[in-house]
């Protein structure tokens, strides 16, 4: 039973009217998830400068608050007293609506997003289909602020968000549904609870597939060319300041907590360790997952266009479907887990190694 369903509950014993009994626990579950995400936010923020700081060699923030902790605040203080303003031929209805098409998607993406045994807003029976079709809907925003903005650069951008998005959820599908097969359920609390053994070590390839879609959705390096700045500027919020611009802002280090969370939801066996309480080994593994997407960032130059699309069709997308093909002959076999970690750690090096040598990025000047 989840906390919510307690919730609930014990509502109902205190006689409230029952639609007090359903929307009260609801009001504050979003809430909690508000200030909990804006907070965590932050700490994103603030541990990203300091990581980069490390990896190029430098002190990073100290000088705000201890360690430069009060850094982030200080910038969203700055940027929300920036003025607000509105290309004179931009589509103004379109224009404010596309920051919130963007941020709220991310946020209800933590209401399935389990941080221990029943701590979950909503326990749905198809909690990875949920979060496969919510995480998509943020694109659209991006394409509406390209669109809305009537900037040549933006609309590019928002062109590319939608081939990017469209290349690499098919992979990061088809790398789920591996889990789903070996969990027996599409339920988040299921998949966690069956983790015996974290599918990082049952599904080593898959975790490689999901990490490397999930960076491509996120517009995180080496796939963020959605702001490529020697190409296009700043990219489809080119022309967002103050409030808007902000909204944009935490999207991206939202839904990198949204998506950290469901990595280590999916392959790290979600707030399951010893010693320590649930919620405190979920938020080290969120941290850890976010710390190498940062690594990532700090080491890996920006791909080209073309090869951003061609790593997706030609690369993961036929890794991902010789995965699952494997996974089901693994599942409908009943191998036992440890041979399976064996075997699939096996394969998995060898497909890498024999892929990449059929698959080149290319090199020269290309035309767009």
């Amino acid at each position: 039973m989840t906390l919510l369903e307690q919730f609930q509950l014990m509502l109902k014993g205190l006689d409230w009217p029952d639609w007090a009994v359903y929307l009260t626990p609801a009001i504050v579950g979003i809430l909690i998830i508000i200030i909990c995400v804006l907070t965590i936010i932050i700490v994103f923020i603030w541990w990203e400068r300091r990581l980069l700081g490390r990896f190029q060699i430098r002190t990073g923030p100290n000088r705000c608050g201890p360690e430069g902790i009060l850094q982030p605040i200080a910038t969203a203080i700055k940027i929300l007293l920036k003025e607000d303003i509105v290309p004179d031929r931009a589509d103004k209805v379109i224009h404010f609506i596309a920051p919130i098409i963007v941020f709220v998607p991310i946020l209800m993406l933590f209401a399935v997003i389990p941080v221990g045994a029943g701590a979950i807003l909503v326990d749905l029976n198809v909690c990875v289909i949920y979060v496969i079709a919510i995480s998509s809907i943020s694109v659209i925003g991006i394409f509406m602020a390209a669109w809305a903005s009537n900037n040549k650069y933006s609309l590019i951008s928002g062109l590319r968000a939608i081939a990017q998005m469209v290349s690499y959820e098919l992979p990061v599908v088809l790398s789920i549904v591996g889990v789903a097969m070996l969990a027996g359920s599409f339920s988040m609390l299921k998949i966690v609870e069956t983790q015996s053994i974290p599918y990082i070590l049952l599904q080593p390839l898959a975790f490689i597939i999901f990490f490397l879609g999930c960076l491509a959705e996120m517009n995180r390096s080496p796939f963020d060319l959605l702001e490529a700045d020697s190409e296009i500027v700043a990219g489809y919020h080119i022309e967002y300041s103050g409030m808007k611009f902000a909204m944009f802002y935490l999207g991206e280090y939202g839904v990198a907590l949204a998506y950290a969370g469901i990595i280590s939801t999916l392959f790290l066996g979600g707030w399951q360790g010893p010693l320590l309480p649930p919620v405190l080994w979920f938020v080290i593994k969120v941290m850890l997952v976010f710390s190498l997407i940062v690594w990532m960032r700090a080491t890996l130059p920006r791909l080209r266009v073309d090869q951003l699309m061609s790593f997706a069709w030609k690369f993961l997308l036929p890794m991902a479907v010789i995965n699952l093909v494997l996974v089901a002959i693994e599942v409908l076999l009943s191998i036992p887990q440890w041979v399976m970690v064996i075997l699939n750690f096996g394969l998995a090096a060898v497909l890498v190694l024999l892929w990449s040598r059929l698959f080149t990025l290319g090199g020269g000047r290309v035309e767009v």
